[in-house]
């Protein structure tokens, strides 16, 4: 919601130009975002889930390290390619490096908790965030110090106050020591999950990327301000996707024979949801709505809701397959549809970006999105097949079954 809210926020303080320069830093946040879950995290909730006390807090130490080590790494990547930048992307950039590796760290700190099963501790934290978040962004409109620089600095520093309350929640520590033996000890699911990560939000980095150099960052703006309105839908799809993969987890080893169905009901709930959603915003939008939540750049995003609202919702039923991919370990697969469904995302989107602009450029994501919840589904079932025959499924799920008897028995 933090983030959603600053979307918001800088749509309607800075208009269609510094948007879009935010839309930049924050498709790049979104790519550190991912390949920190797929290398410190992912492995965490797919093989720590219910496990409690020295065990949890171990797997924890090490996941958070790892995660304070790819935000630095990423970070000093962003800050190298801010100084080849110019005017508000360049200002984007900056701030986001600097404050990057706090906020991989405070992400971690969610996952730690809801692999535990705690996800008050996780609300806490990012209600930490928001709180410190609020006063400095009334502060900057203000004081006249409003610009794409400071609304991301802002954000961001509130982000790293909140990652430093993390230990203070977990009485754990990052170990960043330890960050190389969490990825080789889980070499099998870690790089595979990064690849599949960084597939997706590399595929809409360069979607955005590539509508910023042909259409301009008017409408990278126009189409970022067409995902925020999505925003308060994606925040509970988030949310829920952040407990999806353990209770598939735990539904694996207590009646396996249910998971297919569990996983449907994820993805079809999710996904007849973000239709009402978006049906809700094409009603409320030039009902005043629009005016109040982006200004005056809300009438060139009116046309792009519809099949923005679709791709979410092909999104969405796709992430019920995924959380079953994710709770057999069916990593190969999970990383074979996420690059097809990425490629198809960034070949369609510019594709339609070239013939009809940003109304193009979304209809094409939308078709793309759809059809790699087909190959997502086709995926899963394949795995559930032969989940009794491959060697790394038994392994993971043995992994699983012997982790949970040393937690009951420590």
């Amino acid at each position: 919601m933090t983030n959603a809210a600053v979307s918001i926020y800088v749509a309607r303080e800075l208009g269609a130009v510094q948007f879009g320069a935010f839309g930049l830093a924050y498709v790049t946040y979104s790519f550190a975002l991912n390949a920190s879950r797929g290398l410190a995290t992912d492995p965490l909730v797919v093989r720590f889930s219910g496990a409690e006390g020295a065990s949890w807090r171990r797997a924890v130490a090490r996941a958070s390290g790892t995660a304070l080590t790819v935000g630095f790494a990423v970070g000093a990547c962003v800050l190298v390619a801010a100084v080849m930048l110019q005017g508000t992307a360049r200002l984007a950039f900056i701030a986001l490096g600097i404050t990057l590796p706090g906020l991989m760290l405070q992400d971690s700190w969610r996952y730690a908790f809801f692999a535990l099963g705690r996800g008050r501790g996780a609300c806490l934290n990012d209600a930490v965030w928001a709180l410190t978040m609020i006063p400095g962004l009334v502060f900057l409109r203000e004081s006249g110090h409003a610009n794409v620089f400071t609304f991301v600095l802002t954000w961001g520093i509130a982000g790293n106050i909140a990652a430093a309350v993390g230990p203070l929640q977990t009485r754990v520590l990052p170990r960043v020591s330890a960050g190389w033996n969490w990825v080789s000890q889980h070499r099998d699911l870690g790089p595979r999950y990064l690849a599949e990560n960084t597939a997706n939000s590399g595929g809409a980095q360069l979607r955005t990327y590539g509508v910023g150099l042909m259409l301009g960052l008017a409408s990278v703006g126009y189409v970022s301000a067409s995902n925020t309105l999505m925003g308060p839908f994606v925040v509970i799809m988030m949310g829920i996707s952040l407990v999806t993969v353990p209770e598939a987890a735990r539904l694996l080893r207590r009646s396996p024979q249910h998971l297919r169905l569990y996983c449907l009901l994820c993805g079809a709930v999710l996904a007849v949801a973000a239709m009402g959603w978006g049906i809700t915003l094409l009603v409320a939008l030039p009902r005043g709505l629009g005016h109040w939540l982006l200004g005056p750049i809300w009438r060139p995003t009116y046309p792009l809701m519809l099949p923005v609202a679709i791709g979410v919702a092909g999104t969405c039923f796709s992430d019920g397959a995924s959380a079953g991919l994710r709770a057999l370990g069916a990593s190969r697969r999970s990383l074979r549809a996420q690059i097809i469904t990425s490629v198809l995302y960034v070949v369609f989107g510019l594709v339609g970006a070239y013939i009809d602009g940003a109304v193009g450029t979304v209809e094409g994501t939308m078709v793309a999105l759809w059809i790699g919840a087909l190959l997502w589904w086709w995926q899963l079932r394949a795995a559930m097949q032969e989940s009794d025959q491959v060697p790394e499924l038994r392994w993971s799920l043995g992994y699983r079954a012997r982790l949970c008897r040393r937690s009951k028995h420590a």
